[in-house]
């Protein structure tokens, strides 16, 4: 009997033993789980002037790029944006948001932007997805060694303001007057006037520039222009006019007179025609930038880079609108045209 009872307690035993035997185990996963360090999601900063709808072909663009060198948002990388909607003055702030959350990058949508962005930090990596003429503005000290915390694309070729008075000529051969919207504050518009100054010249045509330093000077402006007796409208780069395509596309049709920009989201918003660098790839561009700081390269050493591509766009629906007929051999020369 006794040896029995011996038996007995220790098969009462075993699954004691096994409990504690499976719970060391455990204890033992749990602390090697918690030696392993969590791998860190690097962050992007993203700031825009902007709305998300009035620049969604852009930042479409850019999440493109991102994706095609193997990042998957909300994964293997994490993006906070800040979206001014328009109200520049707000911009400055949102940039100190950004700052406040230690992005690995800042990616900025615009001149404005990255204004705001260098003067909130000087140490986070900031990538320019465009700007007009970062030399100019102070971002970096030359195209080919940037020196400072900023690097990215841009888009400083005024010669393509002048080509685009040269197709309005061509659209519109009676063009004798022609008024220029821009705005004074925005990087390479001296640049890009005085180059269209000089085309207007050799073409005889007197050009009358308007200011518009807000979305309330738009209407004016038209009015303005009509009361010179423009005979077409060009438009430079302005973050300004940029937020209002849709208003400018409205008027010129209202006040039937062409109208030339510089970008072709303007003309996918009812505006006439336009030429110039194809900002939508520059966006997917900067995701190279990104990538490559990422992998440890410095905003000082990476050049900025030109465009490479430039696109010529025009609106049938438009020209119809203002009763204007485009002529064969321009119309061949497009490479998009909307019917």
């Amino acid at each position: 009997m006794k040896i029995s009872n011996r038996r007995q307690a220790s098969s009462r035993n075993k699954p004691r033993i096994v409990g504690v035997i499976a719970y060391a185990y455990l204890l033992t996963f749990c602390s090697v789980a918690e030696a392993q360090p969590v791998k860190k999601v690097p962050r992007i900063g993203f700031l825009a002037a902007l709305s998300p709808s009035a620049i969604s072909a852009r930042v479409e663009a850019f999440r493109q790029g991102l994706a095609e060198l193997g990042y998957v948002e909300g994964k293997t990388i994490a993006i906070d944006y800040r979206w001014a909607n328009g109200k520049f003055e707000q911009v400055p702030a949102l940039a100190a948001e950004l700052v406040n959350l230690k992005p690995e990058v800042i990616v900025t949508a615009g001149p404005t932007d990255t204004r705001a962005a260098k003067q909130a930090t000087s140490t986070i990596p900031i990538v320019m997805a465009f700007d007009n003429d970062p030399v100019g503005s102070g971002f970096v000290a030359t195209l080919a060694r940037p020196g400072g915390n900023i690097t990215g694309l841009s888009t400083f070729t005024p010669e393509t303001t002048g080509k685009r008075l040269e197709i309005l000529k061509e659209i519109v051969p009676r063009l004798g007057r022609a008024a220029v919207f821009g705005t004074s504050t925005e990087p390479g518009k001296e640049q890009s006037l005085k180059e269209t100054q000089s085309v207007a010249a050799a073409l005889g045509i007197h050009l009358h520039y308007i200011e518009i330093g807000t979305p309330k000077d738009i209407e004016p402006a038209f009015r303005e222009a009509v009361r010179d007796r423009a005979d077409a409208i060009l438009v430079l780069n302005s973050p300004v006019l940029n937020s209002r395509r849709e208003e400018l596309a409205e008027l010129a049709i209202k006040s039937r007179l062409p109208t030339a920009y510089g970008q072709g989201e303007y003309v996918q918003a009812g505006g006439l025609m336009s030429y110039g660098p194809n900002i939508v790839e520059l966006f997917r561009r900067t995701a190279t930038y990104v990538d490559k700081i990422f992998k440890g390269a410095k905003p000082s050493e990476l050049p900025v880079q030109q465009p490479k591509t430039f696109e010529f766009i025009i609106n049938l629906k438009t020209a119809k609108q203002i009763g204007l007929t485009i002529p064969p051999n321009v119309l061949t020369r497009a490479d998009k045209v909307i019917r």
